[in-house]
């Protein structure tokens, strides 16, 4: 339940920021639901991994490349949703900081951990 829960509130943060970052772009709620689904699968498989090659440069950067890491993954989940469009590494890197943030702010009064 809680799986599903967490794809709705990113799926529908991920709907509403498109109306308010002009470079993100999305069909509908549908294809945002999608987003939300692949990026999920993706922070499963390919984030660990990409943490693991990216550390040295984390710890050079004292963490800050874990965010372009997250907006990597984020233009890899656009890449394979047809109907979501962003249109660079900035709008990316903008949304995949306003996604989580926003995404933990709402989980935490969604669903507050007992």
């Amino acid at each position: 339940m809680r799986l599903i829960m967490n794809l709705l509130v990113t799926a529908i943060v991920a709907f509403f920021l498109t109306k308010i970052l002009s470079g993100v772009h999305v069909d509908s709620f549908a294809t945002a639901l999608i987003f939300a689904l692949v990026l999920g699968i993706l922070n499963l498989i390919v984030t660990p991994i990409l943490k693991i090659l990216g550390l040295p440069l984390t710890i050079i950067t004292l963490g800050l490349f874990s965010l372009v890491i997250n907006a990597l993954v984020v233009l890899l989940a656009a890449n394979f949703v047809g109907g979501m469009t962003i249109d660079g590494f900035g709008w990316a890197f903008v949304f995949s900081i306003a996604l989580s943030f926003i995404t933990s702010l709402v989980g935490s009064v969604v669903s507050p951990s007992s």
